[in-house]
């Protein structure tokens, strides 16, 4: 996911704001007190996703669609 995220997002300076601000909703508050210590998606969430997205829980996102939602968190952002 990461790999994609840096895809999507580096060469869009316009969605590095929103990027982070996805980013931070999606990281579990007290990431730093579970192991592995690091801050990552809740892997039930990821899997929800992925289901009312793709239809299928273990499909993974891409580099358009996630170009897409960005975009739309931007403009609904803006709009309010």
């Amino acid at each position: 996911m990461a790999r994609v995220l840096l895809t999507a997002v580096v060469p869009r300076p316009r969605l590095w704001a929103t990027a982070i601000v996805q980013v931070r909703r999606f990281v579990p508050d007290a990431w730093w007190k579970r192991a592995p210590f690091l801050p990552l998606p809740d892997p039930a969430l990821s899997k929800f996703r992925s289901e009312t997205q793709y239809g299928d829980p273990t499909a993974t996102v891409t580099v358009d669609d996630l170009v897409v939602w960005l975009e739309w968190c931007r403009a609904e952002r803006r709009r309010s």
